[in-house]
């Protein structure tokens, strides 16, 4: 009974500081925000922060792991709708993302930017994440009848990608979201 609860009070230890860092990434970036300030939001010493993260870098992979979950959260709760509007579905969550307080772009694109080493684990999960979005887009656009799917799902997520970015930069995730629809219903309509 009390290695069970142990184990739950270490989980929310580690789930306060992820949620400490996610937070601070998010509004700040990654690499401006020292351990020691993620030790003070979450209120924890650094022993107890070491124990769960060994490593800075160990943390911002967690973080993007947890967003990675998240953006397979995003896609699964589509799965249920008719095939024609999980496209639709998926643009209308990127503008959701961009309506969040404090969006900065998105998430995976900023930590290529501060881990330009594409060997470092913390690539590895922004390649994953890539990876695994641009399959998704390439399996619904197939389903729709598009032709060459992973070439055209390939095209979606670089407007995607840019969407990201033009919804940080000019703070208008109405018009990015509707730009990003009409981009994508054009990449769409011209390849069925």
């Amino acid at each position: 009974m009390a290695t069970s609860e142990a184990s739950r009070r270490g989980a929310a230890v580690r789930e306060r500081i992820l949620g400490a860092a996610t937070t601070l990434f998010r509004e700040q970036g990654i690499r401006a925000v020292s351990a020691d300030r993620i030790l003070a939001d979450a209120g924890v010493a650094k022993v107890t922060f070491y124990r769960h993260f060994p490593t800075k870098d160990d943390l911002v992979v967690a973080y993007l792991e947890e967003e990675l979950e998240s953006a397979r959260a995003v896609v699964a709760s589509a799965e249920g709708l008719p095939r024609e509007w999980r496209t639709q579905a998926f643009v209308k969550a990127m503008g959701e993302q961009m309506c969040l307080p404090g969006f900065r772009g998105c998430p995976f694109i900023n930590a290529a930017a501060e881990y330009p080493d594409a060997s470092h684990p913390v690539r590895a999960v922004v390649t994953r994440f890539r990876a695994w979005l641009i399959g998704e887009i390439a399996v619904q656009l197939a389903g729709l009848g598009v032709e060459d799917s992973g070439a055209r799902a390939a095209e979606i997520m670089m407007v995607r990608d840019g969407a990201m970015v033009a919804g940080y930069l000019t703070g208008d995730p109405d018009g990015v979201t509707a730009a990003l629809q009409r981009a994508v219903g054009a990449i769409v309509a011209r390849a069925v």
